[in-house]
């Protein structure tokens, strides 16, 4: 278990890593690589089933839709779990982790590759939103429903449908050319970090309170 505690930290610091380069380039103004490479595909979706696929399936992400959504949720874990941590944490940590993306966005300050206000596609572009916000979102609503489903089967369902979820609403900003691949894998990956923290975070406060 520690090993692969260590191979699962090494992996994130990496990952941590590349992306500190892609910031620093576009810190700078160039664009990363893997965008440069990736930016030809785009072209070929708009006016196809895909595109029109992708463009229902962003809206999952988007504000209008996430916080009616996370308030519904946040009452729903009090009453199931009958306390308030559940619902603070995952109330709280959908509020903080918009505010962390828009703060990153302010001090990179990279420019989208389109602007579409009605897939609320405006402001800065670097990490997307729609990436890291609903990985926290779904990624908390999977991790308590485990708490109260003792099927192991019925959990691995639900943990695959929703991190296909999230990569769905992620790469949906790609596909309508609102983001670019970069944006969206360091959103990814500055979500799961969040949604760590604060798993631990709950953890925490549920050890200092049995203690208590």
């Amino acid at each position: 278990m520690k090993r692969r505690q260590i191979v699962f930290t090494s992996f994130l610091m990496v990952m941590l890593g590349v992306i500190g380069t892609w910031t620093f380039k576009i810190i700078r103004g160039e664009i990363p690589y893997v965008d440069k490479l990736t930016r030809d595909l785009v072209d070929t979706f708009p006016d196809t089933y895909i595109y029109t696929f992708f463009r229902m399936v962003t809206n999952l992400g988007s504000e209008s839709f996430m916080y009616p959504f996370t308030a519904v949720v946040t009452i729903i874990l009090i009453i199931l779990f009958r306390d308030w941590l559940p619902g603070i944490i995952f109330g709280f940590g959908i509020f903080a982790t918009h505010q962390a993306n828009k703060l990153i966005k302010l001090l990179v300050n990279r420019d989208r590759p389109s602007i579409l206000e009605e897939a609320n596609a405006v402001g800065e572009s670097f990490p997307s939103g729609h990436a890291m916000v609903p990985i926290v979102c779904y990624g908390l609503i999977a991790y308590f429903l485990a708490k109260k489903i003792k099927s192991t089967t019925i959990v691995l369902c639900i943990q695959i449908s929703f991190a296909l979820l999230v990569f769905l609403i992620g790469i949906s900003r790609y596909v309508i050319n609102v983001h670019y691949l970069t944006d969206i894998f360091a959103g990814f990956v500055f979500g799961f970090v969040c949604l760590l923290s604060l798993i631990y975070l709950y953890e925490w406060i549920k050890k200092l309170r049995t203690r208590s």
